[in-house]
């Protein structure tokens, strides 16, 4: 009986640890907007973000000239901070240059975290 209740409970979990991952091909769509400042082979307007995922904010992409707040901001860009970031980037780091208001949709974060990581 202990197996069947353990057994269901696991069964339980399953569909939440599914959802609480990002569909990359999903992402790459929806990263579309971001291109008109970001990509993944040198700086734009924004720093490029090869390789982001796991990063200090503020380094890197070098040659960037990050805002004096974002190199302040002490934030590793791991999947909490990002999820804060990509909603609402102003929020996140007040003072940042980033003039891109963030995504609404928290599906449409979970798949561009999950694109980001492919480029890392």
């Amino acid at each position: 009986m202990r197996h069947l209740i353990l057994g269901a409970a696991l069964a339980m979990l399953l569909p939440i640890s599914a959802q609480a991952e990002g569909d990359a091909a999903a992402g790459e769509k929806a990263f579309a907007p971001c291109k008109s400042c970001h990509n993944f082979e040198k700086n734009g307007v924004g720093p490029t973000l090869k390789g982001v995922v796991g990063s200090k904010a503020g380094e890197g992409a070098d040659g960037y000239a990050f805002s004096a707040a974002m190199k302040a901001s002490g934030i590793t860009w791991d999947e909490a901070n990002l999820t804060e970031w990509l909603t609402d980037p102003k929020k996140k780091v007040p003072g940042t240059k980033m003039i891109f208001p963030g995504l609404k949709d928290p599906k449409k974060v979970e798949d561009v975290i999950a694109y980001l990581k492919t480029k890392s």
